[in-house]
């Protein structure tokens, strides 16, 4: 029989390196959830997909220099989202065809870089489906310091992006600065993806921007409210995703996929469920 909860937990907070994977975990997932959101409803969502993959292919150029892997994988990242978001605006390819062509040059890169460097290792598996093993002291500052900045940020405009999530060319129209802000959005994807990817891998990340979103659209209709709940189911999966991986040695990010997959069929469900009741 399974220990007490609060037993699992007490044991798993005795580990510094899980301290730092709950700690990372639910600020990047809540940054995900909030961001998720709006990228969803714009049709972005798999602007998740090809940045991770972009960061795998950092990582990997990070590891032949002996460098810090968030040093690297950052920049590289935001500079990639910037060009998807600029070669969708001008329509010079459309936003799927930029997303495949980015996000697969950028594994084969990876890929090549990693077996003419340390080889085709456990390394490789690692980067593509995470590692809560990565996170050392530095990488955990860092993040807490750009998770609260994103969060921070995210509030601080959240009525223009509220306002271009829903209606751009009106928003365009009133005077909102469009453009500008949908490079903050990109520039926050960006960072939140660089910073969970390490944990999550590049293969699963943008699960947890839109799951989240998807489920809690499930039941809730507003802007605020899919939000708010979209962070709590994202961080709610992530501790047990987390708990789970602990208590049966399953993979973490791999996890807290499937949490988020059941969490999202559970909403699904209850909206079922629901309208069934009304009519």
């Amino acid at each position: 029989m399974p220990d007490n909860i609060f037993t699992i937990l007490a044991e798993m907070f005795s580990y510094t390196f899980l301290v730092r994977a709950f700690i990372v975990g639910i600020l990047v997932s809540a940054c995900a959830a909030i961001l998720g959101v709006s990228l969803v409803l714009k049709r972005y969502s798999m602007i998740g997909d090809g940045l991770s993959h972009v960061g795998f292919g950092s990582l990997a150029i990070a590891t032949a220099l002996n460098a810090a892997p968030l040093s690297v994988a950052i920049p590289v990242v935001v500079a990639a989202a910037f060009l998807l978001l600029r070669l969708t605006e001008r329509s010079l390819i459309k936003g799927d065809a930029a997303i495949a062509i980015i996000s697969t040059s950028s594994l084969a890169v990876g890929v090549v870089i990693i077996s003419q460097t340390t080889g085709m290792n456990t390394d490789v598996c690692n980067y593509l489906f995470g590692s809560i093993l990565a996170m050392n002291k530095n990488d955990v500052y860092l993040s807490i310091a750009l998770s609260i900045t994103v969060i921070v940020l995210v509030i601080v405009f959240y009525h223009k992006l509220f306002a271009i999530t829903f209606d751009e060319t009106f928003a365009r129209a009133t005077g909102v600065k469009a453009g500008l802000y949908n490079m903050l959005i990109a520039f926050l994807t960006a960072v939140t993806i660089a910073l969970g990817m390490r944990m999550m891998g590049a293969m699963l990340i943008s699960a947890l921007i839109i799951f989240p979103a998807l489920t809690s659209m499930r039941v809730f209709k507003t802007f605020r409210s899919v939000t708010i709940c979209s962070v709590c189911v994202s961080v709610l999966c992530f501790l047990a995703g987390i708990v789970i991986s602990y208590e049966f040695a399953t993979p973490t990010g791999a996890s807290v996929v499937l949490i988020n997959i059941f969490a999202f069929l559970l909403f699904w469900l209850a909206n079922s469920f629901k309208k069934r009741g009304v009519q």
